[in-house]
Order: C-alpha cells, then structure tokens, then sequence
C-alpha cells in the first residue's frame, strides 16, 4: 500500500450525542438501529413496516407485493465495476429479491447539484438503464430536483421497486431455526473496499472491483436446489455480514457460530483491512447474499450456486444453534472464539 490513512476514514466507535445526527447513524449498526426504533417507529409504526425486512410485504387484492425503497448517497459517483446509478438499481432489485419477490417495476429520484457534469449525468443514467435491463424490470415513473452547488455532493438517488411474492417462497428472519446452515453466495468485503480504495486514492496489492450485480437469478438457483426449502435471505450492504447475521439472530431468537477458516475473504480485501484496522466482516457487499437453509439442503445449495457465475465461491461460513440466542461467535484459527457484535458507528460511511 503506498498512502497515509486519510482523514475521510469514520471512527468505528463514535462519541454518542443526544441532540443531533452523526455519520454513525447511517452505518447499519447499533446507532441505526437505534435512529430507526427511537425516532421513526413511535411515528410510523404499521405491521408491514415492524417487520423491518429487506422490503416490506403488504396485500393487494388477492395477492401480495413486495415494496422497498433505497437512497444512495455513495461516494464517489463513480468506481471500478459500476457506479451509483449500478447500484440504486441493483440494491433495491436485490432488496426484493431477498424476500422472495419477484422484481417488476422501479422508480427513481434524482436530486442533482449544481455544477455536476452532464457526461457524469449520463454516464450513470445509461448505467441505470442497462442494469434494469439485466434485472428484468422497468423503470415506470421519476422525480428530479436541483439543489444549490455545494448542497448536494454531486447527486443522490432514490429507487423504490415493486416486486410479486409468492405464496409458496417467502425466506424471513423468523423463520431461521437451530441446526439451519448459514451459506455466502460469494466474497465478503469486495465493494465497501472498492468505495474506500477509489474515494481515498488508496493503492492495494490485487484488483479490488465492486461485486454489485443483480441476485434475482442467483436466488432462483438456491430456491431450485433447495425445493424452496430457504428459511431466510439478506444482502449484507450497511454494516456487512456481521451486522446482517446479528439482525437476524435477534429477529429469530437464536445464536450463530461462524468459522473464521471458513469465511471468504479475497486477499486484497484482507490485505487492505489489516492494513487499515477494519474487519472485513463489517465490510459492505453488493453482489453476494447470506443465505439460512436446512441442513440436509445445505451440500446441494452450495454446489448449485458455484455452477453460476456469481456464486463460484459460494461456502458454508457457519450454523444456527439454540445456544446463546440473539448472539453470534466466530471459532477463530487460533483455536478460540470471540463475540462478533454489532458495531456502534460505521467503519467505512458513504459505501452505497
């Protein structure tokens, strides 16, 4: 590595404040689960919307929807494997999909600054397009504001999608039991390491490219070779796999062992953290899923996902047990095990 730590590096432990907002409450972890309970839920509080799932499910005639809306703030605008227009389409298609949901229809909402370059404009807008066009959805309605130069970091968009579930294949948190096997459809860290290397001018031993891509397909995949037996799914965006396995083992009740030798992370990736102080596992992704299947399904679901080019490095990283329930440890190599808790703050902050 040939750099200094930079400045815009966020503390991953940051002072509490009682009267104002920090990065922190943006990272996925204890302060946004706190920012989320304490100031929106007293207000907002509906039966679809406690459920706090990827995408909120919700009646209509006699089927179901899948409803979730996303705003990205990522900087910078533009990175190795995509950019933010990638993303604003690609996350909220895989928020459905990790539901169960069949993607269908998006909307999106530009706020652009003043000053921003329209080849940068277009750049991410055909980037939009291509990526509906892979995930298989349409783009059916949009909102554009301009705010005054400096008040905006370039652009931020919103995407809101509309998925159909299906009755016979709905994965949710609550349905994760003991004895269920956790599997990752493919590396960990690649994206928020990525975002950092290219926002910072940071210079890594191996090619680091975002992993965001749309999972719709690869989740068809797992629900084949598993005759639908999935009993949850989740993205591991905001606060990576650590924050999405402790989320889960709270809504479920029940503790998670992971093995450390198990885990997938790509020597740069790796490299980079141990370089920097930061834990790959709170690393942020965009290409790959944590999924929870039956034992019994688990040596079928991981040999089918490797067939597909997203998930060839897909593993078992651990197992669900009743033990310490609302836990996750980690088997380390030396032989121990540490807890792997929730961070307070962000580690790496604006990463999508």
């Amino acid at each position: 590595m040939t750099t200094t730590l930079a400045a815009g590096l966020a503390c991953a432990m940051p002072m509490a404040t009682r009267d104002r907002v920090v990065l922190g409450h943006g990272s996925g972890g204890k302060l946004s689960n706190a920012l989320v309970r304490d100031r929106f839920l007293p207000h907002f509080s509906s039966r679809a919307l406690e459920q706090l799932g990827d995408a909120a499910i919700v009646p209509v005639d006699r089927t179901q929807i899948a409803v979730s809306t996303d705003t990205f703030v990522v900087s910078p605008l533009e990175f190795p494997g995509g950019n933010i227009g990638t993303l604003a389409v690609n996350g909220t298609v895989n928020d459905l999909a990790m539901m169960g949901a069949l993607p269908c229809y998006l909307t999106a909402g530009f706020v652009l600054e003043e000053g921003l370059p329209f080849d940068v404009l277009d750049r991410v807008v055909a980037a939009m397009s291509d990526a509906a066009r892979i995930a298989g959805v349409q783009l059916v309605a949009g909102d554009t504001k301009v705010v005054e130069r400096g008040k905006g970091d370039g652009m931020f968009i919103n995407t809101t999608g509309i998925g159909l579930m299906d009755s016979e294949f709905q994965p949710s948190p609550i349905r994760v039991a003991a004895g269920d096997v956790i599997i990752v459809s493919g590396p960990i860290g690649v994206h928020g390491m990525t975002i950092l290397s290219t926002r910072e001018g940071l210079e890594f031993d191996g090619d680091l490219t975002s992993d965001t891509a749309c999972l719709y397909p690869l989740v068809n995949v797992l629900r084949a070779a598993t005759a639908g037996e999935v009993s949850a799914l989740r993205d591991p965006t905001r606060g990576g796999v650590a924050s999405t396995l402790n989320e889960i083992a709270a809504a479920a009740k029940v503790g998670m062992v992971i093995e450390e030798d198990a885990t997938p992370i790509p020597a740069p990736v790796a490299g980079a953290c141990e370089m920097l102080g930061l834990d790959p596992l709170y690393v942020a992704n965009e290409g790959s899923f944590v999924g929870f299947v039956p034992a019994h399904r688990a040596d079928a679901a991981v040999a089918a996902l490797r067939q597909h080019p997203l998930g060839r490095h897909a593993c078992r990283i651990g197992i669900v047990v009743a033990d310490h329930p609302r836990t996750v440890v980690m088997r380390t190599r030396m032989g121990g095990t540490r807890i792997v808790d929730l961070l307070p703050g962000d580690q790496l902050p604006r990463i999508c």
